[in-house]
């Protein structure tokens, strides 16, 4: 019965939803929807996949919360649990197909070698990677059926190869499925290779004839025409046979110079996803992971020191605990703070060299404060957003070489209001301990020491 009711209340909201949404929005994200239960004022929805949840947690529950209201006069609390539609499948689609004896001696195939520690449940997950976390595995869960072609970049270290190759794993795991992992210089090579010995039937077999291709670094492919010509018809040749195809790169593919535009499209025809560089707990929870593999003892200020001072991606921040579990093993030697800013004294001095933005101080400020980037730029004033605004205006203003112009253009208000900010903030640390504590640590997270007095 309760079950009957919410099918009958989410009915209602759903009419209300597809009358303001865009048909193509409504379609993709709240038709999939379904009814799970209702207790009291709370309303259960299920979806079909983690990342589901996800997108619609962060984008859309104010306007299904909305909708229900509208619809039914009520306020409800809206949760939802993941629950695949295996129900909504017609009888015979769903049905076991008898399999060809070719299909049924099939083994899982793997093309490329994928590194046994690249899985989802050694991934570390956090803010920063959320949402790149869930598509892969929206993906690996359904190939081909989730999002087609799943397009991850970001900066270098960020785990864009670990989720890539997670995907090829899981797939391999749970279906008899082949695989084919390459970068984009190794089929690049090959593709010469092939053109060289006369075998391009062979290397087409190779990378058309799979049901997973996924391809590192395809940014790589930058400028060559021959092999953005191959890969063109080997995306479509793949696409159109429903087979998945996931590709990691540097930068958006619409930032990638020389990449035809062709390709462009097509890259951008399923789901675009970025890794961002991860942030303080993240850092910590990825040193912690590391320190458990290595089954060492690492006192809380050593795991922090580093978390606070290596930020710029996992690679270096896995490398500085290393280097730093090294030098205990070997000398037997407690670790100190002094002893680890001189082993680490080159990334240190790395870290201290790359800019500082106004953007990722803005970033870091609203995540410390649980308030919306977008409240940084915005003309609401009250003190739960005015505050965290003035401390991000006093950071930008101390810890970077900008202006007050640029710092005003990057909160879209004047140089006065940022000089204003910055001289209240200054003027209140001196009476306010909890101020001066909390700006202070937001300087540590920023890799930054906070100066005693900046003029301003």
């Amino acid at each position: 019965m309760k079950q009957a009711t919410a099918q009958v209340i989410w009915k209602k909201a759903c009419k209300h939803l597809e009358s303001v949404l865009h048909p193509d929005v409504y379609e993709r994200w709240i038709a999939v929807i379904e009814a799970h239960d209702l207790e009291d004022q709370a309303l259960t929805l299920a979806v079909d996949n983690d990342f589901y949840q996800t997108w619609l947690e962060e984008n859309y529950l104010p306007l299904i919360r909305d909708a229900l209201t509208a619809v039914d006069g009520d306020s409800y609390t809206i949760s939802f649990v993941v629950q695949p539609r295996a129900s909504k499948q017609d009888p015979e689609a769903s049905a076991p197909r008898r399999r060809t004896i070719r299909e049924r001696l099939r083994k899982p195939h793997i093309e490329g070698a994928l590194n046994s520690k690249f899985t989802f449940d050694r991934f570390i997950v956090g803010s920063s990677n959320n949402f790149a976390h869930a598509a892969s595995l929206a993906v690996a869960q359904a190939p081909a059926r989730a999002y087609n072609p799943l397009f991850i970049y970001g900066d270098v270290g960020l785990g864009k190869t670990h989720l890539m190759q997670a995907i090829g794993h899981h797939v391999l795991g749970s279906a008899r499925a082949s695989v084919c992992y390459m970068s984009s210089e190794t089929m690049l090579n090959e593709y010469i290779s092939a053109l060289q010995n006369r075998s391009l039937v062979s290397f087409r077999k190779k990378y058309r004839n799979t049901d997973l291709l996924l391809i590192d670094d395809i940014h790589f492919l930058a400028g060559k025409e021959r092999i953005q010509e191959e890969f063109f018809h080997t995306f479509n040749a793949l696409f159109d046979s429903h087979k998945q195809i996931v590709m990691t790169s540097d930068r958006p593919a619409s930032e990638i110079a020389g990449l035809e535009q062709r390709l462009v499209s097509r890259f951008e025809w399923g789901l675009v996803t970025e890794l961002e560089p991860p942030d303080f707990e993240t850092r910590v929870a990825i040193l912690r992971n590391k320190q458990e593999q290595a089954d060492a003892d690492v006192d809380d200020e050593i795991i922090q020191f580093i978390a606070e001072h290596v930020r710029s991606n996992i690679r270096r921040l896995e490398g500085a605990l290393v280097r730093a579990l090294s030098y205990a093993s070997l000398t037997g030697r407690d670790l100190t703070i002094d002893t680890l800013r001189y082993l680490l004294r080159d990334a240190l001095d790395t870290e201290e060299t790359e800019d500082l933005s106004l953007e990722g101080i803005q970033k870091v400020v609203a995540e410390h404060y649980d308030i919306r980037l977008a409240d940084m730029t915005s003309t609401r004033r009250p003190r739960s957003i005015a505050v965290p605004r003035q401390v991000a205006m006093y950071l930008c203003r101390t810890l970077t070489p900008a202006s007050l112009p640029d710092i005003a253009n990057a909160f879209s208000k004047t140089h006065a209001t940022v000089l204003h900010a910055y001289r209240s903030v200054d003027s209140r640390m001196e009476v306010d301990t909890d101020l001066r504590g909390s700006v202070s640590t937001l300087a540590r997270r920023l890799g930054r020491s906070l100066p005693a007095h900046v003029d301003g």
